[in-house]
């Protein structure tokens, strides 16, 4: 993400270069329950995105000092493979982005995932990049989000993620990988649907308070279409188990 002007065109005629508008989301898909060694999961297809979170819990902390007697642990732990893409984050491992986007998707689920009705206990998300192009940490969320309902982990709502961006000047919804790298600014923003709480607000790049309104205004619109997509995801799940 780059705030200096850049000669690389993102907008042409009002449209953008894989011909999307500028409030158009790229294609995304939800798969629930597809690793059955797991509580939950999901499979997020988001542009050229390619993500899968499992989760396993709840279940015994350990080790047994980090257990809280009045809520369950929740850890998460994101990873870009090293095969998601060329960027230098890609390398195998944990490296700093990859344990501040942990972080970042710990505090957003922590405020949806009821926590408190498994004292001493852990919940664990794992959550792996397998393709990247731009916006992972939103696809991630949305992943994470699907595992945790599929492995029916109480939630006051089941949280949805958008960034939008600013690219030429102008402000658009869910940036892809080009975009990201030559745009002025990226702000991902996850809201838990039913209350609009916001969950998740970050920031790379400058906006004027009236570019980051319209922003959020685009990202508003767009959660209950991604919202629906996941509550489909569930449904499928759950139907295709009962015809087993």
């Amino acid at each position: 993400m780059s705030n200096q002007v850049s000669d690389v065109k993102l907008i042409i005629n009002g449209r953008r270069v894989d011909g999307r508008r500028l409030d158009e989301m790229r294609p995304l898909s939800i798969k629930a329950g597809l690793l059955h060694k797991a509580n939950g999961s999901a499979y997020v297809e988001w542009g050229d995105n390619k993500v899968v979170a499992a989760v396993y819990g709840p279940r015994e902390c350990l080790p047994r000092h980090d257990a809280d007697p009045y809520k369950a642990k929740l850890s998460v732990r994101y990873v870009m493979s090293p095969f998601a893409s060329k960027d230098e984050h890609g390398r195998s491992g944990p490296n700093r982005r990859s344990i501040e986007l942990s972080m970042v998707l710990r505090e957003a689920l922590s405020n949806v995932v009821m926590l408190e009705l498994y004292p001493n206990a852990m919940i664990d998300v794992f959550i792996e990049v397998l393709q990247a192009s731009g916006g992972t940490r939103c696809a991630a969320l949305v992943a994470a989000s699907v595992a945790l309902a599929n492995a029916g982990i109480p939630m006051k709502d089941l949280p949805v993620a958008v960034a939008a961006g600013k690219i030429d000047g102008e402000i658009c919804l869910d940036c892809g990988k080009e975009e990201d790298n030559f745009g002025q600014s990226d702000v991902p923003i996850a809201i838990a649907p039913r209350n609009g709480d916001i969950l998740l607000l970050q920031m790379d790049g400058l906006l004027t308070k009236a570019e980051f309104l319209k922003a959020l205004d685009y990202v508003e619109k767009a959660a209950p279409m991604v919202r629906d997509l996941q509550a489909k995801a569930l449904e499928e799940c759950y139907k295709g188990a009962g015809q087993e």
